[in-house]
């Protein structure tokens, strides 16, 4: 799954040019390397989201193309 529409479905940020955005801007790691928003993200990836002066660590647990408010917090774990 791209990149861009992961953190859309995980609900990490709200919509899908948002997340562009911010993997156009080199605000988002995957790994600890800048990603473009059409890198493919798969089960086990840390990302790395930097919100003005925090940023939030996350590792995938699971890919899926569409989830409910309550699924989507079993999508990531926070680190």
């Amino acid at each position: 799954m791209r990149l861009d529409k992961y953190l859309k479905v995980s609900r990490l940020i709200k919509r899908r040019t948002v997340a562009n955005e911010a993997c156009d801007a080199g605000r988002v790691k995957v790994n600890g390397r800048p990603a473009k928003a059409s890198l493919n993200v798969k089960a086990g990836d840390e990302i790395e989201i930097a919100f003005g002066n925090k940023s939030v660590r996350v590792e995938v647990l699971q890919i899926a193309d569409t989830s409910r408010r309550e699924e989507a917090k079993e999508m990531f774990r926070l680190l």
